[in-house]
């Protein structure tokens, strides 16, 4: 009994040590702001304006983009970003939005808890790989963040692991999180010679995500000014230009599950961003920081006159140039050092990345000399090569009509075109940078006669029919992965088959829906439809056939 009381015991004190390393491991404190002081907190609202007493402002337009202008020291632009977003309730709704789909995705609150430490130990010393003024930045805007969600963290540790999300989402492809097109013409490729570059952002969290997305303008106190498309209190990067002409958009690579936070790749884009003018100088950077996903890095640059692709792992940074004039970047490696990474080869496998790549290349081939317009035509593309149906919201299409954003633009004119949503079918909303970075009041907004109209397949009803697909398919998604929700009706099946009927998609859920119904007939029937369909990812096809194997197998031992 004394030796079960000693053994009980030690026990007791190993997790108590546990406990207590693991929390002096994860803690993450908030940099010191010294006698910094700002007026920035002060907000005050008038006729949908939100001013800060700095002078940084957002409203929202008449094409439901929020325009935000920001500018100070890195604490007070952090301390005016985190004011206005949430003074105008955009804080507390994009977090809200976050925290929901991370629950409908685990709904398990056993694995959640479980998951929340995990990740906070896979954070664990973030704060070390993330430059001062960022940190000053972010924990400046995660003042303002909302007190319910302090349950999972503090405020300051949520917010940098924020920043972290955009790296795990490309680590776990196998969700589908995301899958972004990039490209790039200049010279005799484009009208006037001019180098354009055209992205989705096909970061896809939900419905509630997508949705205000933010076009901000900053005038930092060091580097240059740049614009940035991005949400509620992100401060990094993923699709921007800054006053010299440089642009950079994120594409994702294929990347092992990390161990370890290292510099979100999100804030390695704003520093290049905010620093560099040339595709050398953004290298350079690029090289210092380490990553902890493999990502790349498409740079346009008006001092160039052309794009360079950076590619980043872990262990390694490359530069990619093209031979010709120009460049398609979807989700593989290309250059002589990376493309027979094994993990690269591995998701080249997929058959999902090099089948977009060549879509992409074919279109820009029948459309060059490419114009912004042109670029916009590719960016909403919705079918196979050769202009197969392949259904809606297929992975091998450019338009997955899943996209946060999209964006188009023009170093060479120092224009940006930025998608009104939904997704990118919303009108192209034009932005004259040379006019507002260079505006002495900073009361600017888009420049009508230059934007580009909506897409027309926004009014028809195939459209209408596409939106009552992701409301069944979310529905279907959430029935999956928690066992709840009301069960569909035969009408419901009807309707979500004619609203998607060419999508493996659609028979691909109906089947697992039916599957975990028990009605293994009906699975079977379902995935076999699929099977004829173009389906996106190898791995998608191998989970219909083995699914079609094991529900034959319970229906015979039935």
């Amino acid at each position: 009994m004394k030796l079960l009381k000693k053994i009980l015991v030690a026990i007791g004190l190993l997790i108590v040590l546990l406990i207590t390393i693991y929390y002096f491991k994860v803690r993450i404190v908030p940099p010191e702001v010294g006698n910094e002081q700002t007026n920035a907190a002060n907000i005050s609202e008038k006729e949908g304006i939100y001013r800060s007493e700095n002078g940084s402002w957002l409203k929202e337009n008449d094409k439901g983009l929020w325009e935000m202008y920001i500018q100070g020291t890195p604490y007070e632009s952090g301390v005016a970003f985190g004011a206005l977003a949430g003074k105008s309730g955009l804080m507390a709704e994009k977090e809200a939005a976050f925290v929901s789909e991370i629950k409908n995705k685990v709904p398990s609150p056993i694995y959640l808890n479980f998951l929340k430490y995990m990740v906070g130990w896979l954070n664990r010393d973030l704060d070390d790989y993330v430059p001062h003024e960022y940190l000053l930045e972010i924990y400046g805007s995660s003042k303002y963040m909302p007190d319910e969600y302090d349950y999972i963290a503090p405020k300051f540790h949520r917010a940098l692991s924020y920043h972290a999300a955009h790296d795990i989402g490309h680590a776990l492809q196998n969700m589908n999180l995301v899958g972004c097109t990039s490209f790039a013409t200049w010279n005799d490729e484009s009208d006037g010679n001019k180098l354009l570059i055209g992205r989705n952002f096909d970061f896809y969290f939900g419905q509630d995500f997508a949705k205000d997305k933010i076009v901000a303008f900053y005038k930092p106190d060091s580097g240059y000014q740049f614009m940035s498309v991005t949400w509620a209190c992100f401060s990094g990067v993923v699709s921007g230009m800054n006053e010299k002409g440089l642009t950079i958009t994120l594409n994702s690579a294929k990347s092992a599950i990390p161990t370890k936070g290292k510099t979100p790749v999100s804030l390695i884009a704003r520093q290049i961003l905010q620093y560099a003018k040339n595709i050398d100088e953004a290298l350079a950077i690029a090289e210092k920081h380490e990553s902890f996903v493999a990502e790349t890095f498409l740079i346009g640059s008006k001092e160039d006159n052309k794009v360079g692709l950076i590619e980043k792992t872990p262990e390694k940074t490359a530069l990619f140039m093209s031979d010709n004039n120009e460049m398609v970047v979807t989700n593989h490696f290309q250059s002589e050092e990376l493309r027979n990474d094994p993990l690269n080869k591995e998701y080249e496998a997929e058959g999902v990345s090099d089948y977009r790549f060549d879509r992409v290349k074919q279109m820009i081939d029948s459309l060059a000399p490419m114009s912004p317009a042109d670029m916009v035509t590719i960016l909403r593309n919705r079918d196979g090569l050769d202009g197969e149906k392949i259904g809606l919201s297929n992975e091998k299409a450019v338009n997955q009509l899943i996209a946060h954003h999209s964006v188009v633009f023009s170093p060479t004119d120092m224009i940006a075109w930025v998608s009104a949503p939904p997704y990118n079918l919303g009108a192209y909303v034009a932005y004259d940078l040379n006019e507002i970075f260079n505006s002495t009041d900073h009361n600017f907004t888009y420049s009508d006669s230059l934007s580009l109209a909506s897409d027309p397949f926004l009014a028809t009803e195939k459209y209408a029919g596409y939106e009552n697909f992701m409301d069944i398919k979310e529905r279907i998604q959430n029935y999956l992965y928690s066992g709840n929700g009301n069960k569909l009706t035969k009408e419901e099946i009807e309707k979500f088959i004619a609203d998607n009927p060419n999508g493996f998609l659609t028979y691909y859920y109906l089947g697992d829906y039916s599957f975990k119904q028990k009605e293994y007939a009906e699975a079977i029937k379902y995935y076999e439809i699929g099977l004829t369909m173009v389906i996106a990812r190898e791995s998608e096809r191998k989970h219909m056939e083995s699914r079609i194997t094991e529900a034959q197998t319970l229906m015979d031992n039935d």
